[in-house]
């Protein structure tokens, strides 16, 4: 099958409290982080990166992991902090 595409995980976060009109983004392998007040902008980018690394450990990245682990990690560090 020429051409097909496996497909691959994407994170996206999006933070929407921002009210200073400042412009946040931060991409890396497998998620984009968008928007937010410097705090959450911060918060999300933090428990982006605890997960990235416990993924690393284990050999995966977010692009090849199973989801549902993802989903897991991200609760775990969200709670963490």
């Amino acid at each position: 099958m020429a051409g097909k595409r496996k497909n691959q995980n994407h994170l996206l976060g999006l933070g929407l409290d921002n009210a200073d009109n400042h412009k946040r983004i931060t991409k890396g392998e497998g998620f984009s982080l968008v928007g937010g007040s410097n705090e959450t902008h911060e918060r999300m980018t933090e428990t982006v990166i605890k997960t990235v690394e416990d993924l690393q450990r284990k050999g995966r990245t977010i692009p090849t992991a199973d989801p549902k682990e993802i989903a897991d990690l991200l609760r775990k560090h969200e709670r963490a902090d």
